[in-house]
């Protein structure tokens, strides 16, 4: 009997995508379809839904379930969810879908028709009310909340039949692990306690220092990066793995960590996405998610705990993961090494705080990045990046 974390809501992971052998005549049912083209937002949602990351869900959420997750984080049927899963499409689309019609879902960037969704229904969702819930602001500054309010006035509910894990599969090969694969590697270590680290950064000195603290108290830590579609301005997941991988290699001893990655698009939407993040860590097999300050925000738009305190609002039975909470991070001088403000005495002058935005302030101006910033073999792997950007 397994000894890890349960899936959220169900005894076992669920993942969409139709057996192999059932995948090529079903195609050829879906290009016989109404074809419906969905952004890179849904295109990720597709393939969460097709590896199981989105158990127990089998399609897009419907209009109790998407107005029970944003006011109260729960489904109509009171499981625990915080951000909604839905399928918006533009007006003349959805009058032409009738309920209970088939039709086929088409990555609008590439073509490649992603899975064929049950319609179950149509509805006009409040889109203001959507990011003052799940973004607790309605300022289109903010990434979440433009991406909302520009998205299709009608959303498609429904069960989904996934066709394809997208191009992340194929292009990142053994890095791309699904939840059955990661719940796999875990048990042929003997893992039962693992903190899950999101990144969609390179690792500086503060996250190793979070993802250290978190092997010295369970069994391992998995380093899981997002593969979906990021700002501008953000490092490609490819240049990002090696710079891990790097770091891996030169500063954790052998078989406490596991690199990953997973399909997801970022929302930006700091506390209500950490608890997303938990959730479907739990469903990759994590005991904990490591929150460290200003967890998946964005600009001043939370407070730099809101994302760990936010855990604390939770009912009983809501989720199983827990957050591995962590203070601010930094290097302090006089300490001569990684600290936070529990552990060092020191003064803020002592203090060198590290940033993800500063490392590529730095890399992009070609300035150099101090040891105490980043360890030296990951930054080589960045600045042959940032040299190629400046080339």
């Amino acid at each position: 009997m397994s000894k890890l974390v349960p899936p959220h809501g169900s005894d076992e992971v669920m993942p969409l995508l139709l057996p192999e052998v059932e995948r090529a005549a079903a195609l050829e049912h879906a290009k016989t379809l109404k074809q419906v083209k969905i952004r890179s937002r849904e295109v990720s949602d597709v393939s969460m839904f097709a590896m199981g990351a989105y158990t127990p869900f089998t399609g897009f959420m419907n209009e109790a379930d998407w107005r029970g997750v944003c006011a109260e984080m729960k489904t109509a049927d009171g499981l625990f969810w915080p951000i909604p899963i839905t399928c918006p499409v533009a007006q003349d689309v959805a009058v032409s879908i009738a309920e209970g019609e088939e039709v086929a879902l088409v990555n609008e960037e590439t073509g490649e028709i992603m899975a064929i969704l049950e319609v179950s229904e149509k509805y006009s969702p409040d889109k203001k009310f959507e990011c003052q819930h799940v973004y607790r602001t309605t300022d289109m500054e903010h990434p979440g909340v433009q991406a909302t309010m520009n998205q299709g006035p009608v959303n498609l509910a429904g069960r989904v039949k996934a066709l394809s894990e997208g191009e992340y599969a194929e292009k990142y090969g053994k890095l791309f692990m699904r939840p059955a694969e990661s719940r796999a590697e875990f048990a042929k270590r003997g893992w039962s306690k693992v903190a899950a680290f999101q990144t969609r950064n390179p690792m500086h000195r503060s996250h190793e220092f979070l993802a250290k603290l978190a092997v010295e108290t369970l069994d391992g830590v998995f380093i899981h990066q997002v593969l979906g579609k990021l700002k501008p301005g953000d490092i490609p997941a490819e240049v990002r793995t090696k710079a891990i991988q790097a770091m891996i290699d030169n500063y954790f001893v052998p078989g406490t960590v596991i690199q990953a990655g997973y399909p997801i698009e970022m929302r930006y939407a700091g506390p209500r996405e950490a608890l997303l993040h938990a959730v479907i860590r739990q469903n990759f097999g994590c005991s904990h998610l490591i929150v460290g300050r200003d967890h998946a925000g964005v600009g001043d738009y939370y407070g730099p705990f809101d994302a760990q305190d936010i855990f604390d609002e939770l009912w009983d039975g809501a989720l199983v993961t827990k957050p591995f909470k962590v203070d601010i991070t930094f290097y302090c001088k006089k300490c001569d090494g990684m600290a936070t403000a529990k552990t060092c005495p020191h003064s803020k002058e002592d203090r060198i705080t590290i940033s993800g935005t500063e490392q590529r302030r730095r890399l992009a101006a070609g300035e150099p990045i101090p040891p105490e910033f980043s360890r030296p073999e990951v930054v080589k792997v960045l600045q042959e990046y940032y040299a190629t950007l400046n080339s």
